[in-house]
Order: C-alpha cells, then structure tokens, then sequence
C-alpha cells in the first residue's frame, strides 16, 4: 500500500469512526465475571502546574521512554499579562485513554486496545506491525513509533510499571505542587471524582465523541486549548 492510499484509507476509516456513532465505551460494558468497571481518569491542574516538567522526567525514567520520544509534554503558553505581572499557563500533552478510542477502532491486528476491567488505552506490541494507522487516526497526536521496539507506544498510566506496583503514575509522584490527580472516576470517593465535581474542568475535542479521560482544570486567563 503506498504512503499516499494509506494516508487515505487512515483519513476515511478515521471520519467514519468518529461520525458513526461507534463507541467502545467502558461505562456501558461490565467486566468478566461480575466484577465492578474501574475508568482510571486524571486531572491535569493547570492553577497548580508550574512547568518544572518533573513530570516528564519521571515519566521517562520510569517507563524508560528513549530519546527522541515522549508520552508526555507539558506545553507553555505565550506569556499572559504584561511585565512584570506575567504568567504563564502550562497544558498537559498525552494519551487521553478516551472511552470511545479511534485508535482502537482502526487497529487492523487487535493491538491496540481498551483494558475492559480499567479503562486504559494500551497497545499489545507483540500483535502490533507498526503500520501507524493508530499514530495517524489518533486526533490528540499523541501516539508514535517505539524508535527500538518499532511498535506504536504511548501514556498507559504506567500500566505495567508503577500501577503494577501499587504505586500511582510516575508523573503523578514526583508532581512537587500536587497538580495531578489520578484514580477511578467510577468510585464517587475517589480523588480524582472528586477533583472533577467540585471544580471546573474541561477535556479537549469533546465534538469528535472520544469520550477522554483526562480533565484539565483551567488557568482561568486567556483562552484555553480545544
């Protein structure tokens, strides 16, 4: 397939994903067995977040992400106000482990997917062929190509690093001003439910129907990213 009808096919299959009505969403779906539905969720506090990218740096190490790459970005704004009364407002980049995934949908091989019993978005990189339908068809542009396994990767929550573990996300860790917050939206107690229902929050490219589960408390200056 040439790198024109690829980018083609990627663009259709893409459209009709997110126009169709086609939802993966987990809060519809119980898990195997009974069990109740974990939606792991963040919140991203942008009156919080100083850009230290401590966050990056963790997540790096942590996941052993090589250069060249990344799962997360901390993106500073043009500067607000005027000198010197100037801040700045720090958005946080990654995979929004949407509910309703494209990437997903796309996958030709099954790699990509929705963990039915937590509601993250990972990638099985021993059925994935790097075709880079997901990267392409993915409209946070947040997912690439492992410069080693020469696999799709991306944010998984730390899924099988620190979650593993017990441990939250290693950006959610080593945040020195609290600014993320992390855990099961499905539980009403939970800190990240809580987080979300007692502030206002916003979520990026709400029109297109993923469904993501990452929120951002906004700056409250200027105009915020959509």
């Amino acid at each position: 397939m040439t790198a024109c009808s690829r980018r083609n096919f990627v663009s259709g299959v893409g459209a009709l994903i997110l126009t169709s009505g086609t939802t993966l969403s987990l809060t519809a779906q119980s898990a195997k067995g009974g069990e109740k539905t974990i939606r792991y969720a963040m919140v991203h506090d942008e009156t919080a977040c100083i850009g230290c990218t401590a966050c990056m740096d963790a997540c790096r190490d942590v996941n052993q992400v090589p250069d060249g790459v990344s799962r997360l970005e901390i993106i500073r704004s043009q500067p607000v106000g005027e000198f010197p009364e100037v801040e700045y407002e720090f958005f946080r980049q990654s995979c929004q482990h949407c509910s309703n995934a494209p990437c997903v949908a796309v996958c030709p091989t099954g790699a990509s997917f929705v963990d039915e019993k937590t509601g993250i978005v990972d990638v099985h990189k021993d059925l994935c062929v790097g075709c880079q339908y997901c990267v392409a068809v993915c409209p946070y542009r947040v997912r690439f190509i492992h410069p080693i396994h020469k696999t799709a990767d991306k944010c998984n929550f730390c899924r099988d690093t620190n979650l593993a573990q017990g441990k939250q996300p290693a950006c959610v860790e080593s945040c020195p001003t609290k600014a993320l917050t992390f855990g099961d939206m499905n539980d009403p107690h939970s800190a990240v439910a809580q987080k979300v229902r007692e502030n206002p929050v916003y979520r990026t490219k709400l029109q297109l129907g993923t469904e993501p589960n990452l929120y951002h408390i906004p700056f409250g200056k200027g105009e915020h990213r959509q």
